[in-house]
């Protein structure tokens, strides 16, 4: 099933789209962006209205809006009552749960990764191969194993935005990182090289010199 509910950090609230509620109540795309410009003032009184330009197969740009939790439901009930957009409803308010305790788990693995960092953080400092670079280079290691890309070009892809890449992670990347962030630091103390480093966290043994 496509995704109905959007979450790009823990900083931000739960949406859906204009393009996600047309497509799935049978509607056309830029009757329900008609439909959430003229009742704006309405759908505000949950919060603001924003919108993104996506670009079209033509090459032309659209605006998308994007609707929080009670925008949406009040959005919804303009359109005519089908069964398919019942049956939509019922599935975005099942989905829009979900996200809202995604959204808390990620909150609550954050305040618990927060000694596990300023452990790392003092690993580092301790750590003989230290370099200027080092904590930023052992913590796109740690990105690179969980997501398959550094900090960089996660938050690139998420939401360039957000100032932590952490905070684009999902519960389940959270819940990996966490645990390989404590191997890294038993990595750091064993006074590793980065390679070994590395090669441990890419699913390598320890090679140990003779």
């Amino acid at each position: 099933m496509q995704e109905l509910v959007f979450l790009q950090s823990l900083k931000d609230e739960p949406y859906t789209t204009s393009e996600v509620i047309a497509e799935h109540t049978n509607n056309n795309r830029v009757s329900v962006r008609r439909l959430v410009e003229k009742h704006q003032k309405r759908l505000e009184k949950f919060g603001k209205v924003v919108f993104q330009m996506q670009p079209l197969p033509s090459g032309q740009k659209a605006k998308v809006y994007k609707l929080n939790e009670q925008q949406a439901t009040l959005l919804i009930t303009f359109l005519d009552n089908t069964d398919q957009v019942a049956d939509f409803k019922t599935a975005l308010v099942d989905e829009f749960f979900k996200m809202r305790d995604e959204l808390t788990k990620r909150k609550i693995n954050r305040i618990e990764e927060k000694p596990l960092r300023k452990t790392l953080t003092d690993a580092v400092k301790e750590w003989e191969h230290r370099t200027d670079w080092s904590y930023n280079h052992i913590s796109n290691l740690l990105y690179k194993a969980v997501t398959g890309m550094n900090a960089k070009q996660l938050k690139k892809a998420r939401n360039p935005k957000v100032k932590a890449s952490l905070d684009v992670l999902t519960s389940e990347e959270q819940e990996q990182y966490k645990q390989l962030e404590t191997r890294v630091i038993g990595y750091l103390l064993a006074q590793m090289t980065f390679d070994q480093i590395k090669a441990m966290l890419n699913g390598g043994t320890l090679q140990v010199a003779e």
